[in-house]
């Protein structure tokens, strides 16, 4: 190949003065615009304070340095991968390795080979290790052994975006060698706010963990906040962390905060019973099931089904509307290998583990259930 030259002709013109972008670090830096799971999108406004604090918090929390390398394999739009695999590790001086679409055969391939440079972190969301796992499990002892190894290079490895089943938690760790995944709780809004401790033997099945450095968090219980551990409540934020506003949206901004500045995520959380941990039993609009006068988690009902010994790959728990209980507790469920499960074995398993009031009267199996990009 021949390069040919250009001659670019001189000028005699002064160079134009550069114009900065305003320094205020409370101006309107990123918008992402909101996952749209119970409602329309709305674009959340970043300032550079609050991006540097949400950087700021994962890089201590997680003790990021510049010997880091991201696999990344998130997609841009959301906050876990344009600020937690993205921002951070650019922080902090880290090498980002960008994997354009994610495919499992691809990624173990990655973290097998040998010839390339070291991979120290890993997040995603649990329909990707699930993805991983069932690829995993197609190949022959021989290649099980040498991915297995792989995963020991990691430092670290975060699952998020979505509740991570305790069965898939189980089989990750003794599939990679003992990678216990750590979970984290952060939206749009407010990018991430509590994190279970780096150190793996601190680490809560179920919960969220802590506070990162620098957030603020309570639960208001009705009126009134609470320290109180298992007393559910509406989990609340504050912190330079939180987003400016909503594009364009001044109703809805005012509407997310308290008059005391905190803001109003949504979520039911309750403290649990190690100090400071948090668990997260879902989305007031959607995962709170209120049937015969009890409030119902979902999520909780939804972990307990995957921990059962009867091959359920993925489920949904929904309140249906019904005219004397006031919602239904149903399920929806896909079965490994296509099987099928009956209502009265689903509700045996269950009636062992949770309150009769918790224990779904109707079920469904379907082949699939849909998600958005984030596993939702």
């Amino acid at each position: 190949t021949q390069l040919e030259r250009v001659d670019v002709p001189e000028t005699n013109q002064e160079p134009k003065e550069l114009t900065l972008v305003s320094s205020d670090l409370d101006a309107g830096a990123l918008i992402i615009f909101t996952s749209g799971t119970t409602g329309r999108p709305k674009g959340a406004v970043l300032t550079h304070r609050a991006i540097n604090a949400q950087a700021s918090c994962l890089t201590q929390a997680w003790y990021w340095s510049s010997q880091d390398r991201i696999h990344h394999i998130l997609p841009l739009h959301h906050i876990h991968g344009i600020v937690n695999a993205l921002v951070c590790p650019l922080y902090c001086g880290a090498t980002v390795e960008m994997h354009q679409k994610f495919n499992a055969q691809e990624v173990w391939s990655r973290w097998s080979n040998d010839e390339l440079p070291r991979l120290t972190i890993f997040m995603s969301v649990p329909t990707v290790y699930a993805k991983l796992t069932e690829y995993y499990k197609k190949q022959e002892e021989e290649v099980r052994s040498k991915w297995t190894l792989s995963c020991k290079q990691f430092r670290f490895m975060v699952s998020g975006s979505a509740s991570l089943p305790t069965t898939l938690r189980n089989t990750w760790r003794k599939l990679s060698g003992g990678q216990v995944l750590l979970e984290r709780y952060g939206m749009t809004e407010i990018g991430m706010a509590l994190s279970q401790e780096y150190v793996v033997w601190e680490r809560v099945e179920g919960t969220v963990g802590i506070p990162l450095p620098g957030v603020q968090v309570r639960i208001m219980a009705d009126v009134d906040v609470t320290e109180t551990r298992n007393t559910p409540g509406m989990l609340q934020i504050k912190g330079p962390t939180v987003f400016k506003e909503y594009w364009q949206r001044p109703d809805a901004t005012k509407k997310e905060f308290t008059e005391d500045g905190w803001f109003i995520t949504g979520d039911i959380a309750q403290r649990v019973m190690q100090p400071g941990y948090f668990q997260i039993l879902g989305r007031n609009s959607i995962d709170i099931i209120k049937t015969g006068g009890e409030k119902v988690s979902a999520l909780e009902i939804e972990r307990e089904l995957l921990s059962c010994d009867i091959g359920i790959l993925d489920v949904a728990v929904v309140g249906v509307p019904d005219p004397e209980w006031g919602q239904k507790v149903s399920a929806v469920v896909v079965m490994e290998n296509e099987k099928t499960l009956d209502l009265q074995t689903m509700r045996d398993q269950l009636k062992k583990r949770l309150a009769v009031y918790k224990v779904p009267s109707a079920l469904k199996c379907v082949s699939e259930l849909p998600k958005n990009a984030m596993g939702k």
